[in-house]
């Protein structure tokens, strides 16, 4: 089997750190037991080498073989077609996590992110496109607490959709957002309580404080 070379940044800032997007690749690598090594790419001078992998110049990227991957999600992907702890053999729970994995991405953190990235800056101005993300935001959280009531996971067991829908959550409760939505703030809890989590999010944060 092909060695699986996870690539993130060498250092980030302080702020960044336990929400890195290689945190995602680590935690499934993890969760299915893939054996994996990390390397290394300068955060501050990024090369042509680096883009020739990452096209904008972010991570992660994952190399298995002589396929080289980036995006998180389609890194995901990859690895829960290795796995069946990732991803399960029955066609139909393939399909519910495959549309889940994509929801988590174009439904939930299209709305998170640029809400996310106004927290991070601190801006706190009440302007009609601050309130229009706020809303936009409310609307896809409060649909999320429908879905994820009375389910644990959300195809069954838990998969890659999980990590990545998780993941997506956790940030926007980085800032107190699921404050008034405790279903998906349980679902947070109770996938970020796994020990594949656990380790991966102390294994990205030793990778950086290292390098300080």
């Amino acid at each position: 089997m092909p060695e699986l070379i996870l690539t993130t940044f060498d250092w980030v800032p302080e702020m960044p750190r336990g929400y890195v997007r290689d945190l995602r690749v680590r935690w499934a690598l993890e969760e299915a037991g893939l054996p994996y090594r990390v390397m290394s790419v300068p955060f501050r001078d990024r090369h042509a080498e680096h883009f020739s992998h990452q096209p904008f110049g972010q991570v992660p990227w994952l190399t298995d073989g002589d396929i080289s991957i980036f995006e998180s999600g389609a890194i995901l992907l990859h690895l829960g077609e290795r796995s069946d702890a990732l991803m399960p053999a029955d066609s139909h729970r393939r399909s519910e996590v495959i549309e889940w994995l994509f929801a988590a991405l174009n439904s939930v953190e299209a709305a998170s992110l640029p809400w996310s990235l106004f927290k991070f800056s601190g801006d706190v101005a009440e302007t009609p496109g601050r309130k229009h993300l706020d809303e936009f935001l409310e609307a896809r959280l409060q649909h999320m607490e429908t879905v994820l009531e009375g389910r644990e996971w959300l195809a069954g067991a838990f998969s890659v959709a999980d990590i990545l829908m998780a993941d997506v959550l956790r940030l926007v409760d980085r800032f107190d957002g699921l404050a008034g939505y405790p279903v998906c703030g349980g679902y947070v809890a109770r996938a970020t309580a796994r020990p594949a989590f656990l380790k991966a999010y102390a294994d990205q944060m030793a990778h950086f404080a290292a390098a300080d």
